[in-house]
């Protein structure tokens, strides 16, 4: 059983507790192979998934994980509601609880909305992002990959590669693979890397090419302009040439590594299309992990009423 009744971020959570959700995702993604495709676990639980965000993959996969349970939900979208009309946060949220609901998963472009919104009310909250803070779900859908790939990730070497300054998938990547004893290097533009972020115990890197030779696997990050207020490199194509990924790239290595994205791809940017399509790739078993591990972090989170 999880310690905490939210899962906020990756930071509140301790090593037994992502092994938990990475042994039960193990569980529900046999359950998703089967013919038959739902379990009653959260038949009686309504879930809203209330996104302040655009979100596609994210959404779809919480919502997918969601049915796979047998869970009522609803969906909310900031755009056209009345937070359009200067309703605050908790005045939504509480509006929704009035109906009922049991478990909120949302995401916010304000860090530390989801922190703030569990303080203030009983229903479970999954942290589904929260701006350039954390991602939590992705993070142990990544665990989970990168587990079944490299089986146990203590003493491996992990490589966080792009825009890590605007990455909430970062920052809970680092917490998830230091509580399991991996290494972690991160490699960009110097612009893209957070001050003093070697305090969080990574090393930091701006050559891609000697830092994919040390590394066991690659985790590539999308530019993310539309956080981007400034310019922090003087154009794609340049961004590219120094820290794009090619397939001639990853063959030209003295061993395999795994090569991931948490999507959307920028295609020709920081992966050409040969590498995000090359048997390097488990980009796309991440997306299937994904339902697997938040019907995890929902059932667990449930398990505690």
């Amino acid at each position: 059983m999880l310690k905490s009744p939210h899962l906020l971020g990756i930071k509140d959570l301790d090593e037994a507790s992502i092994h938990l959700i990475v042994k039960t995702a193990k569980e529900f993604k046999e359950v998703l192979n089967r013919p038959i495709k739902k379990v009653p676990s959260l038949r009686d639980v309504t879930i809203a998934n209330v996104f302040f965000e655009n979100s596609t993959r994210t959404r779809l996969s919480f919502e997918l994980a969601e049915k796979r349970l047998s869970a009522d939900t609803i969906n909310f979208s900031a755009s056209g509601s009345s937070v359009k009309k200067g309703e605050t946060l908790l005045d939504t949220v509480n509006n929704i609880l009035a109906m009922k609901v049991d478990m909120i998963v949302m995401r916010h472009a304000s860090p530390g909305a989801p922190h703030y919104l569990a303080k203030h009310i009983k229903a479970n909250i999954v942290n589904a992002g929260d701006g350039t803070h954390e991602h939590p779900t992705q993070a142990l859908l990544d665990t989970y990959s990168l587990r079944e790939k490299l089986g146990d990730l203590d003493g491996k070497n992990i490589a966080i590669i792009g825009d890590i300054l605007h990455s909430r998938v970062a920052l809970s990547n680092i917490y998830a693979l230091k509580k399991q004893g991996a290494n972690v290097r991160l490699c960009g533009p110097s612009t893209l890397i957070p001050k003093h972020i070697q305090s969080l115990g990574v090393e930091v890197s701006h050559d891609v090419k000697s830092t994919l030779q040390w590394c066991d696997a690659a985790n590539v990050l999308r530019i993310q302009l539309e956080r981007q207020q400034i310019k922090y490199f003087p154009s794609l194509r340049e961004y590219a040439q120094f820290f794009g990924i090619t397939r001639q790239m990853l063959e030209e290595l003295p061993k395999e590594i795994v090569l991931m994205h948490p999507g959307p791809i920028n295609r020709g940017v920081e992966l050409s299309s040969d590498a995000a399509d090359s048997p390097h790739s488990i980009i796309l078993d991440q997306v299937e992990n994904g339902v697997a591990v938040r019907m995890a972090v929902l059932y667990l989170l449930a398990s505690r009423a």
